[in-house]
Order: structure tokens, then C-alpha cells, then sequence
């Protein structure tokens, strides 16, 4: 009876051990947007999402606030609100060091998540130091949500990066514009109500000022 209980739980031990290995070798491939789930962050003393501080309406467009900080108290948290109106190009900041003249080195990030609604669809431009002004930059289709806050991963691979003739060609690379990156700025030439949530950059963090 002894032998039996013995042979027993080795067999059980055997099966635990096949189960793991095949769960390491042949589950599922992990997506290639790395895992933000479980990160913990600090918020800072002044309103933030995930320690961006500036959220700013430039004042090119006719946008509500047409100027100023879009975050608004949300919950127990902040959300990043603006209305772009009317048919013309609109432009709505993120300063990734949380002032101008700040720079983030992203050269080694692999992208970023974003949560937010959109009625329409819009770009994201990332926009270098050295060539903050003017609309000859690279950037990525930001689609519409339908209404509906949906959280999505938008690479850094300069495959899924382009530019509009009608803005003009950067004179620079998107790699280039990566290592010295002041900001994402949020475009749209059409009627659009946006919500922003989360802005999660891989490997970086803004310090709050």
C-alpha cells in the first residue's frame, strides 16, 4: 500500500512537471506590446495621468478650452478633455518632460499605451526638440473609438510612422526624433470630442515638477 502512495505521487509530481513544461514551450506568444498591467505608479502632487502634467491646448483651432491644461478631476484620478470644432487642423500638446524645453530620450522604448475616446479620427505626432514647430512631422493614425473609451498600443517601430503631404516631409528621421522627443501632439482637422485617460510610454517615466 506504502509502494503504491509512493508511486502515486511521483506520478503526480511527473504530470506537474510535464504540464509546466509544456505550458512554458508551447503557450501562448506573448504581444509584442510589452506588458503594462501590473506597473505600479506614483501620481504627482498637482493633477496628472500617469505623471504627465501637461496636457495643453495650444490655441491652433477653434478648440474648448482653446487654451490651457485639459485635465479635468475625473473619479478619484484626472482625465485630459478637448473639443476640437470645426473643420480645420487642431492641436492639442502632451510635454513629455513636463516642461518645453524637456526631452526624453525614447530611442530603446518600444511604444505606448493610450486610453481614451475619439469621435473622429486623428494623428499623433512625435515631435523632436530640435524641430518642435510647424506640421512637417512624423506621426500615427490615432482611430476613432465609436464613443467608447478603448485602451490601445501604438508602436515606435518607423514602419507604423508616416507623414501627410499636406503638413510636408520631416527633413528628419523618426529615429532621430525618438532620441530628443519633446511631445506628443494630438492633430485633427475635423468636428472631434476627445477624452484621454492613460498615457503609459514603455520604459520612461516623466518626473513631476
Amino acid at each position: 500500500m506504502r509502494a503504491r502512495r509512493r508511486k502515486t505521487t511521483r506520478m503526480s509530481i511527473l504530470a506537474g512537471l510535464s504540464a509546466l513544461l509544456l505550458a512554458t514551450v508551447s503557450g501562448p506568444v506573448a504581444d509584442a506590446a510589452p506588458s503594462q498591467a501590473s506597473r505600479p505608479h506614483r501620481e504627482c502632487s498637482t493633477p496628472s495621468i500617469n505623471r504627465f502634467q501637461q496636457w495643453l491646448a495650444s490655441g491652433e483651432g477653434t478648440t474648448v478650452p482653446p487654451t490651457g491644461s485639459l485635465l479635468v478631476k475625473e473619479g478619484a484620478g484626472y482625465a485630459a478633455k478637448v473639443v476640437f470644432q470645426n473643420n480645420e487642423w487642431h492641436v492639442a500638446v502632451v510635454w513629455l518632460g513636463n516642461k518645453f524645453d524637456a526631452q526624453a530620450d525614447l530611442s530603446r522604448s518600444a511604444g505606448f499605451w493610450l486610453a481614451y475616446r475619439a469621435d473622429e479620427d486623428l494623428y499623433v505626432q512625435l515631435r523632436p526638440a530640435s524641430h518642435w514647430s510647424g506640421g512637417d512631422k512624423w506621426l500615427t493614425k490615432i482611430p476613432a473609438t465609436g464613443g467608447q473609451l478603448v485602451r490601445r498600443y501604438f508602436s515606435f517601430d518607423p514602419g507604423n510612422w508616416t507623414w501627410l503631404p499636406e503638413l510636408g516631409q520631416p527633413s528628419y528621421s523618426f529615429r532621430s526624433a525618438l532620441a530628443e522627443a519633446r511631445g506628443l501632439v494630438f492633430v485633427g482637422k475635423t468636428p472631434n470630442a476627445l477624452d484621454f485617460r492613460e498615457l503609459r510610454v514603455d520604459g520612461y517615466q516623466p518626473p513631476c515638477l
